[in-house]
C-alpha cells in the first residue's frame, strides 16, 4: 500500500480588497470541488487570500489593513474554517490571514485544519517581503502529522527564497511542504526554480501554490521529491489535482534522486564532523527509529 494523498492547489483569485466576499466565495469553491473531486483529501489556497488581497501596485482602499483584519488564532476567522473542514471532511491550509499574536504585533501566519476541525498547526512567515510587509517575524518552523499518512510542513511565500527554511522543515521529518504564495512581480520563474531546488535538495514533495487575478501571477508549481515538476500553472485561474504518493519521498532517500544521490545518508554517516559556523551549530544524526532530525547547539 503506497501513501496517497490527494490534494488540490487552488490557483484562484480573492475579491479584491473584500475579505467577507472573498470568504464567501472560499466556501462555495470548496462545497464544489469537494462534489466534483470527492476523493480530495487537502486543498490549499494561496498566501492571505482570505484577506481579499488587491494588486500590489495600488494602493489598499481605506479600512484595509493588516491592523484592521488582524485576528487572534483561534479566533472567529479560524473557527469558520474549522467548521468548514469538518463539514467536508476535508484538511483546509486556507492561504494565510493576518494574525493578532498575544504580543500585540500583526503576524501574516497561515495554518492547518483537520477533518475533524482542529487546528493541526500554526505558522508565523519567518522571513517577510521586506520593505513591502511590515508585519512581525515569525521564530518558529513548523511540521505536523497527517494522521499517520505523512509528515507536512509550512512555509508561506519569500520564505522559499531561504534555503534553510525548506532543509530544517525536512529535517523535522517533512515529506510535503506546503508554500501558499502571492506573488504578482516579474522574479516569478525565479519562485519556480527555487521550489525545484528546494524539492531536490531536501527531497521532498513542494505544494507552491501561486494567486491568481489581480493578486498574483499564477503558475503554481508542484515538485517532486527529485526535483521533476508535476505541474507549472498556467496565468489564470486553475484547480491543479493531483494524487502525491508519499512513499516516493522514502524511495528518492533511501535509493536516491535518480538512483543517484543519497544524500540523507550521507548527512547521517558524514555530516556529524561538519562544523557549521553561521548557525552556531553542528549536525546530528537522525535517530534510527523514526527518522527525526535536529541541531544539536555548540
Amino acid at each position: 500500500m503506497t501513501r496517497s494523498l490527494s490534494i488540490i492547489m487552488a490557483q484562484v483569485a480573492p475579491v479584491e480588497w473584500d475579505p467577507a466576499a472573498t470568504l464567501e466565495a472560499y466556501e462555495t469553491y470548496l462545497v464544489h470541488v469537494k462534489a466534483v473531486v470527492p476523493s480530495t483529501q487537502l486543498v490549499i489556497h494561496p498566501e492571505l487570500h482570505l484577506t481579499g488581497l488587491g494588486r500590489i501596485d495600488r494602493p489598499a482602499p481605506a479600512g484595509w489593513s493588516p491592523r484592521v483584519l488582524a485576528q487572534p488564532i483561534p479566533g472567529p476567522l479560524s473557527e469558520r474554517v474549522g467548521a468548514l473542514a469538518k463539514r467536508l471532511g476535508l484538511w483546509l491550509v486556507p492561504g494565510s490571514i493576518y494574525e493578532l499574536g498575544d504580543d500585540g504585533r500583526i503576524y501574516n501566519t497561515t495554518i492547518a485544519v483537520a477533518p475533524d476541525g482542529s487546528i493541526r498547526a500554526r505558522y508565523r512567515k519567518v522571513f517577510p517581503w521586506r520593505p513591502y510587509e511590515r508585519v512581525a517575524a515569525g521564530d518558529e518552523f513548523v511540521v505536523f502529522n497527517l494522521d499517520g499518512l505523512g509528515t507536512a510542513g509550512l512555509m508561506i511565500c519569500y520564505d522559499g527564497w531561504f534555503p534553510e527554511v525548506a532543509r530544517q522543515l525536512a529535517w523535522l521529518g517533512a515529506e510535503l511542504i506546503l508554500q501558499p504564495t502571492a506573488t504578482a512581480t516579474i522574479d516569478r520563474p525565479q519562485e519556480i526554480i527555487l521550489a525545484q531546488a528546494n524539492a531536490i535538495a531536501n527531497q521532498v514533495f513542494v505544494a507552491n501554490v501561486n494567486a491568481a487575478g489581480e493578486a498574483g501571477l499564477g503558475q503554481s508549481a508542484l515538485i517532486d521529491p527529485e526535483g521533476r515538476p508535476i505541474h507549472i500553472g498556467g496565468d489564470g485561474r486553475e484547480m491543479i489535482t493531483a494524487v502525491l504518493d508519499l512513499d516516493h519521498v522514502t524511495r528518492a532517500r533511501e535509493i536516491g534522486t535518480a538512483g543517484l544521490n543519497r544524500l540523507w545518508r550521507q548527512i547521517d554517516e558524514e555530516g556529524g564532523g561538519a562544523t557549521l559556523p553561521m548557525y552556531g551549530g553542528r549536525i546530528r544524526p537522525r535517530t534510527a527509529a523514526g527518522g527525526s532530525t535536529k541541531m544539536n547547539p555548540a
